[in-house]
């Protein structure tokens, strides 16, 4: 009776809102990492939360991109332990591990070049032109914009090769979208990391959904048109997805529909386990029979393959190309409509306040 009593004490409390006591902690995090930074660094890191540049992002390597704020590398291994601890606060396990990876992976790519120019397949001269691009583990960049606070509105972003991570808060609410993850090779095919998959399951989901479709289902769901260099929504333009293309889940059966939501799963849980709930439970609540998925490219591994999925409170857009057209590299977004930035969260804020 005992156990039961705890049990049931147990759930009432991970079933109440947990929101803003992770904002209180995102907040306190943020504040420790910042004191470990010196005056000069903490210039550096620190910009204005209006400034237009908190909402810009890219993909692309620091050697063709500069990004604002302090380099990641140049930090000190305290405040390198520090800002781990950042990341383990806004991210589960799954989602740190494809942040920290992502990074990593740059390394890895280093070597892959390294190797390629030394079996001969890349020239001298081709090789220097890649370094230049300058993507390695330590090149990613760190920048808030405002002062860490759980009322007034502050941001965090880290921008580098691949990965673009953008927090917004206020009034104790957070939001993380737009949220861009990628990997080159998204599988590593020569040296002694050959075999690794950084983003295993946003592809191998992928591939289980289309090819449980009935032939005709993959007909309605499977888009005539070459599969895109980039995802749509990149930050290369005002380029937006307004209609839905594809099959709309009421029209899946249960297994496939389960397989829908594995997919989907697999971007919402790299959030914490309160924002992943809030992102989930906000997609239930619409409900999955109003999401539409779409297909373009491949139905096999190592060939070029995209796909997009809808619904009326999120979209997620993936797309797998690579340079030599072989299926490996990966581009991924996650984003809630209406909140990029905290857009949302600070119309919601700005109405409630004198400003």
């Amino acid at each position: 009776m005992k156990f039961a009593l705890t049990f049931i004490a147990f759930l009432a409390i991970t079933s109440a809102p947990l929101f803003s006591q992770t904002a209180d902690e995102i907040v306190d995090v943020t504040k420790v990492f910042l004191k470990t930074l010196s005056a000069e660094e903490l210039e550096q890191i620190s910009l204005p939360f209006d400034d237009p540049g908190r909402e810009k992002w890219t993909n692309l390597p620091v050697g063709l991109v500069p990004r604002p704020g302090k380099r990641y590398g140049d930090l000190s291994e305290a405040s390198m332990l520090q800002f781990h601890r950042v990341l383990t606060t806004l991210f589960s396990s799954q989602g740190y591990l494809k942040v920290t990876s992502i990074m990593k992976l740059d390394d890895v790519l280093n070597m892959v070049y390294d190797s390629t120019f030394s079996r001969g397949k890349i020239s001298k001269e081709g090789l220097a032109q890649i370094k230049k691009l300058d993507w390695e583990y330590g090149n990613y960049y760190i920048s808030v914009w405002g002062t860490p606070d759980i009322k007034e509105p502050w941001g965090l972003n880290l921008g580098g090769h691949h990965i673009a991570i953008s927090l917004s808060m206020a009034d104790g609410r957070y939001s993380l979208t737009p949220l861009f993850i990628g990997t080159d090779p998204a599988e590593v095919r020569i040296t002694k990391y050959a075999g690794l998959r950084v983003l295993s399951k946003e592809e191998d989901y992928g591939f289980l959904l289309i090819n449980a479709l009935t032939e005709q289902q993959k007909k309605v769901a499977t888009l005539s048109q070459k599969v895109p260099g980039d995802i749509i929504t990149s930050p290369s333009g005002p380029k937006r997805i307004d209609d839905y293309y594809g099959i709309k889940a009421s029209d899946m059966n249960k297994e496939q529909k389960g397989l829908l939501e594995w997919l989907i799963k697999e971007y919402v849980d790299n959030l914490e386990h309160d924002g992943a709930k809030r992102a989930y439970d906000k997609l239930l609540k619409t409900g999955i029979d109003n999401i539409y998925f779409a297909w373009i490219g491949s139905y096999e591994a190592r060939s070029p393959h995209y796909y997009i999925i809808n619904g009326p409170d999120f979209m997620i857009e993936y797309d797998n190309v690579g340079f030599d057209n072989d299926g490996n590299h990966i581009h991924a977004i996650w984003r809630e409509k209406g909140a990029d930035f905290g857009e949302d969260i600070l119309k919601a804020h700005y109405l409630g306040h004198k400003h």
